[in-house]
């Protein structure tokens, strides 16, 4: 039976429900402020929210793997929980766990995140390439044998990334750069959407970098409460903005815990995206 493709998949939960990420961040401030707990009860009650909120509404969510696991077994067990009760109304679910490592143990993140069988099984996961992107390679594989995706750190926005990720290498390019080119090889002819992405952060401005021949989707952080805006899109990424996948996290989760608040919100960033991304030809 032909798997099909995290790109193919989501090209189609973007143009159906609109181009949009949703970070699902429950640190202990946010839980306060929603008047919960800083508890794993507290964090069940979080994602109960969440899963009514955006579920049956936002192509993809995004959970951070730390903010579950800083509970222990019991945090992670209600990822696990999470995740299923996402996936179950087809809303695709990023974890963000920015993984990176070589040999037997990037093999073992990729079993635990991109195999089927695992309780922890989502459709993609964000990777780090610092020990080299060939490292990944594990990941990758595992990827397109069940139909997974994986984004890539290339260029984010926290100030401390600009001197490795803007470094210059022995061959003019930028590590950025490199870490795109090399995802390009990745990606190359596939239609409409290629399963293997970048993550370049929404606040970064002008990149100077070349993403034409990416052919994947770009994952954009940084949007709403950390300063970037859906109008930024435009300057980042002037002939990419279909493949781009904005995300917002403290933006709309600050409007909870009332479900039709967190939904208004939901409804009110991703018009904003779909304004300014159509606008610009995507």
């Amino acid at each position: 039976m032909t798997v099909e493709s995290f790109g193919a998949r989501l090209r189609r939960a973007m143009d159906e429900r609109g181009p949009l990420c949703v970070g699902i961040d429950p640190h202990s401030a946010l839980l306060e402020k929603w008047g919960l707990p800083d508890s794993p009860d507290g964090l069940a009650r979080f994602c109960e929210v969440t899963v009514e909120a955006f579920a049956d509404r936002v192509a993809v969510v995004k959970p951070q793997s730390a903010f579950f696991e800083r509970f222990g077994s019991r945090g992670v067990a209600i990822l696990e929980s999470t995740i299923r009760q996402f996936k179950n109304f087809g809303c695709l679910v990023l974890l963000d766990v920015k993984r990176g490592d070589i040999g037997s143990t990037v093999r073992a993140y990729a079993d635990a995140y991109l195999e089927p069988s695992s309780s922890l099984y989502v459709d993609a996961v964000t990777a780090s390439p610092y020990l080299g992107v060939g490292s990944l390679a594990p990941m990758f594989e595992k990827a397109a044998e069940h139909g997974a995706g994986v984004f890539v750190l290339a260029l984010t926005s926290n100030p401390e990334g600009a001197s490795v990720q803007r470094a210059v290498g022995s061959d003019g390019r930028t590590v950025a750069q490199t870490v795109i080119d090399e995802i390009s090889q990745l990606n190359g002819g596939v239609k409409p959407l290629g399963s293997f992405g970048v993550v370049i952060g929404a606040t970064v401005g002008k990149t100077g970098l070349d993403l034409s021949k990416l052919g994947g989707p770009i994952l954009a952080p940084g949007l709403g409460a950390q300063g970037g805006t859906a109008n930024d899109l435009r300057e980042i990424f002037p002939e990419n903005v279909s493949a781009v996948l904005p995300s917002y996290s403290r933006e709309v989760l600050g409007s909870g815990p009332d479900t039709e608040r967190l939904r208004t919100a939901v409804d009110r960033v991703l018009a904003e995206c779909r304004g300014v991304l159509a606008s610009a030809g995507g």
